[in-house]
């Protein structure tokens, strides 16, 4: 089985969670390509998709977006998951957070069969507004990975339980 897991990231937060994900689908058996979302131009010879991207006011980072809407038509011929990060807390692995109003459509459209939000990361010295004043009473890493293994295990779970054909 090989997984495509794709991500778009802007301060490297979301790139290590898409790295967790794809070392947890490496122990359980699949091979996996691990890519920025800007660099996958297409998605021959790949059995399933998992596309994150990192959360900012609300909105699935730009080229996690891109990158369904690009391959919307492939997309919705295989299995495909997305993926959030983004709460500097750990309300993602204390509760089930639904999808943003955008992430949801964008589900909708390709048909993914699930999604799931990981806590995100903010280094202390981060640049720029509004991350920096936030990193003064925000920083830490809330991504974790026995929240990513059991995610990613009912995702093996699903991709390996024997397909049901119906009767033609």
């Amino acid at each position: 089985m090989r997984v495509l897991v794709s991500f778009g990231s802007k301060r490297g937060g979301t790139a290590g969670l898409a790295a967790m994900i794809g070392e947890a689908l490496t122990a359980a058996g699949c091979e996996v390509l691990v890519s920025p979302a800007k660099n996958v131009y297409d998605l021959i010879g790949v059995d399933a998709v998992i596309v994150a991207g990192a959360l900012y006011a609300n909105r699935w980072h730009r080229d996690a977006r891109r990158f369904v809407r690009r391959n919307a038509a492939a997309l919705r011929e295989l299995p495909v998951w997305l993926v959030s990060s983004g709460p500097l807390d750990a309300s993602a692995e204390d509760n089930d957070i639904p999808p943003t109003a955008q992430v949801a459509k964008l589900a909708r459209r390709v048909g993914a069969r699930g999604h799931v939000t990981f806590g995100g990361r903010l280094e202390p010295d981060a640049k720029g507004f509004p991350a920096s004043a936030m990193a003064k009473k925000k920083a830490g890493d809330w991504r974790s990975p026995a929240h990513v293994r059991r995610w990613v295990a009912s995702v093996v779970g699903e991709l390996n339980r024997p397909k049901v054909s119906r009767p033609t």
